[in-house]
């Protein structure tokens, strides 16, 4: 497949901890920084305790997407009332 013309390769090197993210498009470009942006900013946000934590749920959580599918469900039904069992 031939990339989009006058589009070859970017390279995103973020100025505050150094990740090199490579993208083939325009759009993974964008996906990429946007996506890095929003992690320092949620990062930001956590005092040391609260990103240990955060990070190793999101690790149990990435690795299992059926857990990841479960777990959401269960807090939808919980959101709703529903039974708790």
């Amino acid at each position: 497949m031939t990339p989009a013309c006058g589009w070859d390769q970017a390279v995103f090197r973020c100025g505050r901890c150094g990740i090199v993210h490579t993208a083939n498009t325009e759009d993974d470009y964008l996906k990429a920084v946007g996506a890095h942006r929003d992690a320092h900013a949620v990062w930001d946000r956590l005092n040391p305790i609260e990103r240990d934590g955060f990070a190793s749920i999101l690790r149990t959580i990435l690795s299992a997407p059926d857990l990841a599918v479960e777990f959401l469900a269960l807090a939808d039904r919980q959101a709703t009332g529903g039974d708790s069992r």
